[in-house]
């Protein structure tokens, strides 16, 4: 089962996910919370999979328990942004507090589970209507000190760093895979090791580490 937190001031919202996650069939809501502190108390004593996360609530910002989630001690839960706002800061600001997901609230019912599912497994996602706004954004920003003048990283073989800017641009395990003519078990272990190299817990968060540091470049 993946255990979930759903944190939304608006306990109908939280009532309407905890309703389709859990007739999802694998999924299990071990608690809720309507603001950001009460969301990191329940992921220290729950330890979930997922947390659900608003962005915007009273007595607590969801963008800050977002930053304090992930700065936890192993296991470290995924956490899936849901809002009504799709507006740049909100999205950016979920992505650099460590967020692994980003998706509106009128997003449909199977697609919440899908994220869930996700983000369950290591994967990470943004919702569809905010991807090219993110990668530009992000390739927009200064490349990080840590950037080497070829735009590769040091800790990272020649391999590795292709993989990386090819998941930037978007391309599936299977995709890379097909274009490296290798196994897709290949592209999972190649892209298994820089993840550890650079301490990314997943594929979005290693995306926008690769665009932070200069490491990928749109087109």
């Amino acid at each position: 089962m993946i255990r979930v937190v759903l944190a939304d001031d608006q306990a109908v919202v939280r009532a309407g996910f905890r309703m389709f996650l859990e007739l999802a069939g694998d999924v299990e809501v071990v608690g809720e919370a309507s603001s950001g502190p009460e969301a990191v108390a329940l992921v220290r004593a729950h330890r979930p999979d997922v947390v659900c996360m608003d962005v915007r609530m009273p007595g607590g910002n969801g963008l800050v328990a977002t930053r304090e989630i992930t700065g936890l001690d192993d296991p470290v839960p995924a956490v899936l942004v849901v809002t009504t706002f799709d507006l740049d800061d909100y999205v950016f600001g979920a992505l650099e507090a460590g967020a692994s997901g980003f998706v509106l609230k009128d997003t449909h019912p199977d697609d919440l589970v899908d994220a869930v599912r996700r983000l369950a497994r290591g994967d990470g996602l943004i919702d569809q209507t905010v991807t090219r706004r993110v990668i530009a954004e992000f390739a927009r920003r200064r490349p990080a000190p840590d950037a080497a003048p070829d735009g590769g990283v040091a800790p990272l073989t020649p391999r590795e760093t292709e993989i990386v800017r090819m998941l930037a641009r978007g391309l599936s395990n299977a995709e890379i895979a097909e274009e490296l003519v290798v196994e897709t078990s290949t592209v999972k272990s190649h892209l298994g090791r820089a993840m550890a190299k650079i301490g990314t817990r997943d594929r979005l968060q290693t995306v926008v580490w690769a665009y932070r540091t200069g490491v990928a470049a749109p087109g």
